[in-house]
């Protein structure tokens, strides 16, 4: 399996790109997502990746964040869900956005994803409601391991290691997060935002 890899970006169409690694070019296929944050061509990359093997071809697939490449395969294991599917729902909206809809069971804003129809998204909230889906902050998107956690990332930890699912960790967080708090007054109003709730 490829985990990563890391080169100079030579080609950019979306849903295509191409990076060079000592001469070689791999051809890959990302979300737009991660298109948003590919830098100019001719500048260095690093991109999360997971390799499909089919009986025609080996189709490789590229993120720039740890949370979508695991949302991503999380997604393949949802019955008629397949590559295209899945980028498309990444494509669509960040996967914290697409963990707060599973949480909210908004199945109704999935549909509004091309390609994504109302016994899809039925599908795809009920699979997904009980697992640990990867929420951006809660895994290190820079494959050295050098990255820093914001305040928010903080508190969503916080959460999660108090027994809170991920999905509604982030909610909560992204409630009161733009107030310009700290990572401990974060997490006071969200865990008010819990009083009644289950974990």
């Amino acid at each position: 399996m490829i985990g990563f890899i890391r080169g100079k970006l030579s080609f950019k169409h979306p849903p295509q790109l191409q990076v060079e690694v000592q001469g070689v070019g791999y051809e890959m296929e990302a979300p737009m997502t991660t298109f948003y944050d590919l830098p100019k061509i001719g500048e260095s990359v690093i991109l999360h990746t997971h390799l499909v093997v089919r009986e025609d071809a080996h189709l490789l697939y590229a993120f720039t964040r740890l949370s979508e490449r695991d949302l991503f395969r999380m997604l393949l294991k949802v019955n008629g869900v397949g590559p295209r599917v899945a980028l498309a729902i990444l494509s669509g909206m960040p996967a914290d956005d697409f963990a707060c809809c599973v949480a909210d069971g908004d199945s109704a804003r999935l549909t509004r994803i091309p390609g994504i129809g109302r016994k899809t998204a039925d599908r795809l909230v009920i699979e997904m409601r009980d697992r640990k889906l990867p929420i951006d902050g809660l895994q290190d998107s820079d494959p050295s391991g050098t990255g820093k956690a914001s305040t928010s990332e903080d508190a969503i930890r916080a959460l999660v290691a108090l027994g809170y699912r991920p999905a509604d960790a982030a909610k909560a967080i992204r409630a009161v997060a733009d107030q310009g708090l700290s990572s401990e007054e974060i997490i006071r109003q969200a865990l008010q935002t819990f009083s009644g709730g289950s974990r």
